[in-house]
């Protein structure tokens, strides 16, 4: 059993970032990987312009200005947003401007207009300003040709505000990997299935299709896979020509009906992981398949009890996909510190993840067990689950108020 962590290092290690790249328009580009660098093709700011509503000065003019001893400029005229300014502002004169607006030529500061007042077609400046205060100067956010972003970085909405900002309508993206989903056992229905003694309805493919996606992966559920050597060699088959990365769940722990590691290896695959230290989810089988067009095919399978596999999935498949939509860094799931309301226990021989609710609070994290039995079979009380406490190795038990690392799942 490899301990968990080396394990994640392992996959990593097995999967290659993506090299191509396919345009989609900026309005379908959330959640996207961005696949190369995007220079700036203009300046930001365009030009120069102010930060506050006031007034544009030459600060030459308004040098000593008090309320003991205001400045009276001149006004040329009032600047709105989105207009140009129609004169030059010369020796004595002032514009009156709006946040955003252009600066006109000869000004070079802005005067707040709280610190001013107006006299008719005068304006008396009240306080000395800083030099160049409140001018937001032409490309000193970018300058055209600076990068803006660059590649492997998720695009949510502030980085689509900056694409729609440089005018990108086609934006450089990291295909999705498409992830087919297996569920493997003659025990097996389908939701919609009336249940017979002994059957238990394939929860799987759903929980397994909906992680896919949060992972940013296209999902490709290929249903249920009946216990059989030759159906699972041909599900296999079938996945292998439509997905980069293949998940099953079931068959991959020492029972009789268990051929997934077998059929894997009579497919040609190279068997890496085969368990691992982790409770629930020890049954892991991960391969790779020969490289098709440079890309080596990824196989992930899974424990076929619920929360085992959707805990196997959080921990080892979603860095596994993060690496392979093309992220640049964080791959891994993320780590943090709380102190737990309940007590944990666990058997002390296997890493061991306990489900339920971290909370921010003002001195930091806490982590809320969830109620009922937590083992790998109990899918009722994963509900509401937001993150995987960790016992480690050797610790049998946490008590109440102790610090406890804790994986965030959402």
């Amino acid at each position: 059993m490899l301990p968990a962590a080396e394990a994640e290092a392992k996959i990593l290690d097995l999967v290659s970032l993506p090299v191509n790249a396919e345009q989609v328009p900026l309005d379908k580009a959330l959640g996207r990987i961005l696949a190369q660098s995007i220079p700036s093709p203009l300046d930001f700011p365009h030009w120069d312009n102010s930060a506050m509503d006031g007034y544009a000065v030459r600060h030459a003019d308004v040098q000593g200005a008090s309320a003991e001893n205001p400045v009276a400029l001149t006004l040329t005229e009032t600047i709105p947003a989105g207009r140009s300014p129609t004169q030059p502002v010369d020796p004595g004169q002032a514009a009156r401007i709006l946040t955003g607006s252009m600066l006109p030529t000869g000004a070079d500061t802005i005067v707040i207009q709280e610190v001013t007042r107006r006299e008719g077609e005068q304006v008396l400046v009240l306080e000395t300003p800083e030099p160049k205060q409140f001018v937001r100067h032409q490309g000193s956010f970018c300058r055209a040709g600076d990068p803006l972003m660059g590649a492997g970085l998720l695009i949510g909405g502030p980085e689509l505000a900056v694409l729609a900002s440089a005018q990108c309508l086609q934006v450089p993206v990291f295909p999705q990997p498409r992830v087919a989903i297996l569920s493997t056992g003659d025990e097996l229905v389908r939701p919609d299935t009336p249940l017979q003694p002994g059957q238990i309805v394939d929860s799987n493919q759903y929980a397994l299709a909906a992680l896919v996606r949060q992972a940013g992966a296209i999902p490709v559920p290929l249903g249920i896979v009946a216990d059989q050597p030759q159906a699972l060699r041909t599900a296999i088959q079938t996945a292998l020509a439509q997905a980069d990365v293949i998940v099953s769940g079931g068959g991959v722990s020492v029972g009789d009906y268990d051929y997934v590691d077998e059929i894997l290896a009579e497919l040609g695959a190279t068997l890496h992981i085969r368990s691992v230290a982790v409770k629930p989810g020890k049954p892991l089988t991960v391969a790779t398949f020969p490289a098709v067009q440079g890309s080596a095919p990824l196989y992930f399978g899974l424990p076929g009890n619920p929360v085992s596999a959707l805990v196997t999935f959080w921990r080892f498949v979603v860095p596994a996909l993060r690496k392979r939509s093309g992220l640049a860094t964080v791959w891994g799931p993320g780590f943090v510190p709380a102190v737990t309301r309940h007590v944990l226990k666990a058997g002390g021989q296997r890493e061991t993840y306990l489900w339920g609710r971290l909370t921010p609070t003002s001195a930091g994290y806490e982590f809320e067990l969830a109620s009922g039995g937590h083992n790998s079979g109990n899918l009722i009380n994963l509900a509401g689950t937001n993150a995987l406490a960790i016992v480690p190795v050797g610790t049998t038990r946490v008590a109440e108020g102790e610090t406890v690392q804790v994986m965030a799942i959402s």
